[in-house]
């Protein structure tokens, strides 16, 4: 529970508050936008929320921090908004929430889909968000874009009877996985679902390719706010930057619209502007893997 007196201080006066505790993992930059903002090292309290609306996506973001880092001194009760998750992005596909600290933070995803739904990375494995899968059905899939991302994934599939999903070069991370996927890829692993392998960041990371139009980005691509243009972090490269450009200029060979990263802010955009961000991305990374 955060604690108003390591208060960090960037907040601004009011209920909602981030202690010292906060990894700057950029959860609630996502989720409240309009309330949370970030210093040096840690988010901070930009703008207390005037709308009701405003409000709820701040319990939200509490509710996700993973590290329990966001307070409210006011009369909300953060269990309100527990049944929010997992928050729909655009169907069938929904955000979780309940971001794990084994992650550092990392953003998960579910599918509802017909033949069985799907998770996408894990998020912490907590009642109210399991009782409202449970609810939407259950998990037959989790797919794991790579050893960072884990976090709860064994939990999840034992409760759910789930088909873990993980690269061999990422195995150690979650060694009783029931479908290991060996080489380059790519794996069609069920009607509409597309595995891509993009090692890189590390060295058997892969993508998940939804529909022609959702792409599960792990750890290998996100959107940059401030640049309003795609991104990827040769800062948090722990394999090969040279590779994961390369992996790069493969991916965009692609169709898709959504980028659902891991870590990092998601994006819209249409398929042709989505190619020409990029193209231009990889551009950008193949100079500086160069230079």
């Amino acid at each position: 529970m955060a604690n108003p007196k390591k208060n960090v201080r960037e907040n601004v006066p009011g209920d909602f508050f981030v202690d010292s505790t906060c990894i700057d993992c950029d959860a609630c930059r996502q989720i409240a936008p309009s309330v949370f903002g970030e210093a040096a090292e840690t988010s901070f309290v930009k703008a207390q929320p005037i709308s009701s609306v405003e409000r709820r996506q701040a319990l939200r973001a509490l509710l996700a921090c993973p590290t329990g880092s966001i307070g409210c001194q006011g009369d909300d009760d953060p269990k309100a908004v527990m049944k929010d998750f997992p928050l729909l992005i655009e169907e069938p596909v929904y955000y979780c929430g309940f971001n794990s600290p084994k992650s550092y933070g990392g953003n998960s995803y579910f599918i509802r889909n017909p033949a069985g739904n799907w998770l996408i990375d894990s998020p912490k494995f907590v009642t109210p968000l399991v009782k409202q899968i449970e609810a939407l059905g259950g998990i037959s899939h989790i797919f794991l874009s790579h050893r960072d991302d884990v976090a709860d994934a064994q939990r999840f599939a034992e409760y759910f009877g789930s088909r873990r999903i993980i690269h061999r070069d990422e195995l150690s991370s979650q060694p009783g996985a029931e479908i290991v996927l060996d080489g380059e890829g790519p794996w069609e692993l069920a009607p509409g679902f597309l595995a891509i392998a993009t090692p890189g960041h590390t060295k058997g990371h892969c993508v998940l390719l939804y529909q022609e139009r959702f792409l599960f980005t792990g750890d290998h691509l996100d959107w940059d706010r401030d640049t309003q243009q795609l991104a990827a972090s040769e800062d948090y490269c722990w394999f090969s930057w040279p590779l994961q450009a390369e992996s790069m200029a493969r991916l965009a060979d692609y169709r898709f619209e959504w980028v659902l990263p891991g870590h990092g802010q998601r994006v819209y955009l249409p398929a042709e502007e989505m190619r020409q961000q990029m193209r231009r991305l990889v551009e950008s990374m193949r100079e500086t893997s160069h230079s």
